[in-house]
């Protein structure tokens, strides 16, 4: 399913590291999200990947000489929404910062105005290099965005910081970076996932929540600007990249981590996170005996919400409501009775709007009355959650 880079043209140039050859992966998830890629290759790069494999993974031509198409470097980068380097090798980030155009590649980085993300690549040594840090150092207050590099194991057989980003990584970057900052001004706490209530030291009371709505808040918020604390349970999601990632896995270690992050400088805290709303009033502490017949007394957890909104100086919150059929009265209630701002209502019993899926529908509700979205991705839902919490701030 296309993403926020629908239709979005990116130009990618590929400089002579080793890491060259993960650019056909990237090429391709460019590709999924829905964007249109115009590969250009440095004469260096042509000596780690084959023009052919970049042309087969973009379905576009590869561009590799400056004198061949004469003004290329003007055309190509009048028509990108983003360019990437990646690789980004000490050589190439040195020519761009001292504005040397001497192949296609950095002539097209002179012409264009828009937004360049760079992802460097090389041994850990050259990284260090001082003469290297300035000149990042340098591009980054031209504007230029950085992503990585990562510490890991290098081509040359040595370890440390020179490795090429994840593709994700990458990915979530370049996302960012064209998308509007509208929310540069916010911090927002973000919770997500499940909660787990334990009867002994191996069983637990939980619920069935992925954390897929809550992570594609938290990734919505962080690309359009905010600073972002994501919040979640238990969850097999992949980290999200640059925002803070606090892990925690019961209600009460859910309830003091909202309340620890959540400061008098918070402006929004989301709720998305399925929070058991009751535990084992004891927990056993030795594993049970399946032989054992066990009747279980459970207690009601603290609610999270409220505390924060008691508080005499409290951000915007969201909160939200699943439910098994359409009882949207029940989520209006809940909104009035823990002084909520926003409530986000969803009907988990819905075709592709429950559990474990990608997409969801759901109704927005709100002093100004309630919007219903219909069946969209996840990510969609939570650019929607936003632009509705945008319009209550004006």
């Amino acid at each position: 399913m296309p993403g926020k880079l629908k239709n979005k043209s990116i130009l990618l140039g590929v400089s002579g590291g080793v890491a060259a050859y993960k650019t056909v992966e990237l090429v391709r998830r460019l590709k999924d999200e829905g964007a249109s890629v115009t590969v250009i290759m440095t004469e260096a790069a042509g000596n780690f990947i084959t023009p052919l494999s970049l042309e087969v993974a973009s379905q576009n031509r590869v561009y590799t000489s400056l004198f061949k198409e004469p003004l290329a470097h003007i055309d190509l980068p009048s028509k990108t929404d983003v360019i990437i380097i990646a690789p980004a090798t000490a050589n190439f980030i040195a020519k761009f910062a001292h504005g040397i155009a001497d192949d296609l590649l950095s002539t097209c980085l002179l012409s264009y105005q828009g937004k360049t993300v760079i992802a460097p690549s090389m041994n850990w040594k050259m990284y260090g290099n001082q003469t290297v840090q300035e000149n990042l150092r340098k591009l980054k207050a031209l504007g230029v965005i950085q992503v990585g590099p990562e510490k890991g194991a290098l081509a040359c057989g040595e370890e440390g910081l020179g490795r090429l980003s994840d593709i994700p990584d990458i990915m979530d970057t370049v996302t960012r970076a064209i998308t509007p900052q509208d929310l540069s001004n916010e911090k927002i706490v973000v919770t997500a996932g499940p909660t787990r209530e334990y009867i002994d030291p191996v069983r637990f009371i939980s619920n069935r929540s992925s954390g897929k709505m809550g992570y594609a808040l938290a990734r919505a918020a962080r690309d359009r600007g905010a600073e972002v604390t994501l919040i979640s349970g238990p969850s097999s999601l992949q980290k999200p990249f640059g925002l803070k990632f606090v892990q925690v896995e019961t209600s009460a270690e859910m309830l003091d981590s909202v309340t620890r992050e959540t400061g008098d400088d918070t402006t929004v805290l989301i709720m998305s996170a399925a929070v058991a709303d009751f535990r084992p009033q004891e927990k056993s502490a030795t594993k049970t005996e399946k032989s054992q017949n066990v009747t279980l007394k459970l207690h009601k957890t603290d609610d999270i919400i409220s505390h924060i909104t008691c508080r005499g100086r409290r951000p915007f919150v969201i909160g939200f409501a699943a439910e098994t059929g359409s009882e949207i009265e029940r989520a209006e209630k809940k909104m009035r009775e823990k002084n909520m701002d926003m409530i986000v209502f969803n009907d988990v019993s819905e075709p592709g709007a429950g559990f474990d899926v990608d997409t969801n529908k759901v109704a927005i509700i709100d002093k100004k009355g309630k919007i219903f979205t219909g069946l969209h991705s996840k990510d969609s839902i939570a650019d929607i959650v936003l632009d509705r919490f945008v319009e209550n701030k004006s």
